[in-house]
């Protein structure tokens, strides 16, 4: 397996692969569509759904939200799970599941907190 790395968007310094993966994965899914100056198709619709009621029908959305948002945004992953962890009122908190491509392994990132 050849090493990847990125930076760190907080310290500038050089970050391990599952690190930046981790990274990346929590900046496409808090930003909302549209907010990026060069990028107005980057992000997730899941900014617009946390202040909605937590019934089935926005727990699907919310899943979907997800999906959508790193299948358009994070080739490195093939996703398999999210779990809604938490919702409180203006907050949710995912967890997501997925197979890193680069090597096959299963990850698991929790704490996800999405806030409007």
């Amino acid at each position: 397996m050849t090493d990847h790395f990125g930076m760190s968007r907080d310290t500038g310094k050089t970050t391990e692969c599952l690190e930046h993966l981790k990274q990346s994965i929590i900046d496409i899914l808090t930003t909302p569509i549209g907010s990026r100056v060069a990028r107005h198709d980057y992000g997730s619709r899941l900014p617009e759904l946390i202040d909605a009621p937590i019934n089935r029908e926005n727990i699907v959305d919310i899943y979907a939200a997800t999906a959508e948002a790193l299948a358009k945004h994070e080739d490195r992953i093939e996703l398999s799970g999210v779990d809604l962890q938490s919702s409180a009122l203006g907050k949710i908190t995912l967890s997501i599941t997925a197979k890193y491509k680069l090597d096959g392994q299963v990850v698991r990132i929790d704490g996800i907190e999405i806030t409007s």
